[in-house]
């Protein structure tokens, strides 16, 4: 039986989050902003509810090879679980530091790398995209014969491991830095400091990194974030605003090479003639700010109540998905979506946001008939309270959203 572990660990990784939040309250020391961590979250929210329409179709792809073209025969015991251990952390390496140097998967990966805090919210900040391509890394585990259902649960094990590393509260752990990939190794890798950049891609392990030149020591203080700050709450842009930088870029191409070297070059290549190389600039405390817009307590509070509406109703369709309706699948999650791209505009104080949030509102209620004949009724109760309270709280602070006040 095909298990997911990732989702069911969602309630492990907020407990551990309001652990985070705890230590940072008592150390007086700030982790965590609401607008940051909402961002973050939100992109692991829609990654989730994307994937439910994708990790058949991905997973298709391991087991036919599987199936039709594997080389052995390849029995099930903890000698085979620690080779296939050792095969996933080593491809993994090989993807990830992939997607540091080509420029069409960094524009999936990017949005990993864009939050300017390092907190446990971070490390549910995913591309709702990467996951098409970065199967294919893991494909000869497939040829060679491992078992996919291994195979799935050594690659949940590898993104599990990964939450826990995503946090400064852990300091240096003595002779484990020199095997695994620690909080302290993965903060430089979350340094937009030029000598951290491109640095400690390993997964669970170190040893790749030290192996093939790209470890670095966390030695100076960490400016985490992106050399060329992405500057917005919105999730849908977070996806794709990188794309859209890299179009940009290639119709200033002299000929059809130059304009796909844009796509398959590091991040930052420039032909001659285009300007050149663009390097990453160095930063220190008078140069390094973090992306932090004006924004009322009202509608913060307004933002993170529809947040964990969101939130709820993300985690229902994970949960149901295979119980519901196509279509209902669909709706759900642009209606999610939806609410989370409002969620970020409420911090950006976004010009469109007043006509946007109205037609959400107005929204949710075709939502309700959609399910009408599916959800018991105490819920339909619950949902439509929910949202006649969002409505009428949103008429109250319409007028906030242009002064921030």
């Amino acid at each position: 039986m095909k298990v997911d572990y990732i989702a069911l660990s969602i309630p492990i990784f907020f407990i551990l989050i309001g652990i985070e939040l705890v230590y940072s309250y008592v150390k007086k020391v700030q982790y965590y902003r609401l607008n940051d961590s909402i961002s973050n979250l939100s992109q692991g929210i829609g990654q989730q509810l994307i994937g439910v329409f994708m990790k058949t179709i991905l997973f298709f792809g391991y087991t036919y090879l599987y199936e039709h073209a594997r080389i052995f025969d390849i029995p099930t015991n903890i000698f085979i679980w620690v080779i296939l251990f050792l095969g996933v952390d080593f491809l993994y390496y090989w993807f990830h530091r992939m997607s540091h140097q080509v420029n069409a998967l960094w524009a999936a990966h990017v949005v990993h790398h864009q939050s300017e805090e390092y907190n446990y919210t971070v490390a549910l900040r995913q591309s709702w995209f990467q996951s098409w391509f970065s199967w294919i890394f893991y494909l000869p585990l497939a040829i060679i014969g491992f078992d996919p259902m291994l195979f799935l649960t050594l690659v949940a094990f590898n993104t599990l491991y990964q939450f826990g590393i995503h946090t400064k509260m852990i300091g240096q752990l003595g002779w484990l830095e020199y095997i695994i990939n620690t909080p302290s190794h993965h903060r430089v890798h979350h340094g937009s400091n030029p000598k951290y950049i491109d640095k400690n891609h390993g997964g669970t392990l170190i040893i790749w990194d030290r192996l093939f030149g790209t470890f670095q020591k966390e030695e100076e203080r960490v400016y985490y974030g992106i050399t060329k700050p992405l500057a917005s709450w919105n999730p849908v842009w977070a996806n794709f605003q990188y794309w859209f930088e890299l179009i940009l870029l290639a119709k200033r191409m002299k000929g059809l090479k130059d304009t796909l070297l844009v796509f398959i070059k590091q991040p930052g290549w420039q032909p001659e003639y285009a300007g050149g190389a663009l390097l990453p600039p160095d930063i220190d405390e008078a140069t390094y700010h973090k992306y932090d817009e004006k924004c009322s307590d009202s509608l913060m509070a307004y933002s993170f109540f529809q947040f964990i509406i969101a939130l709820a109703l993300g985690s229902v369709q994970l949960f149901l998905s295979s119980k519901i309706e196509f279509f209902q699948n669909v709706s759900l999650t642009f209606f999610v979506i939806l609410t989370l791209v409002s969620c970020g505009a409420f911090f950006e104080r976004s010009r469109w946001l007043r006509l946007f949030e109205l037609g959400r509102l107005i929204l949710s209620w075709g939502l309700l008939i959609l399910f009408w004949t599916t959800c018991p009724l105490f819920w339909k109760g619950v949902f439509a309270a929910i949202h006649l309270l969002s409505f009428i709280w949103f008429l109250l602070i319409i007028n906030k959203i242009a002064t921030g006040e």
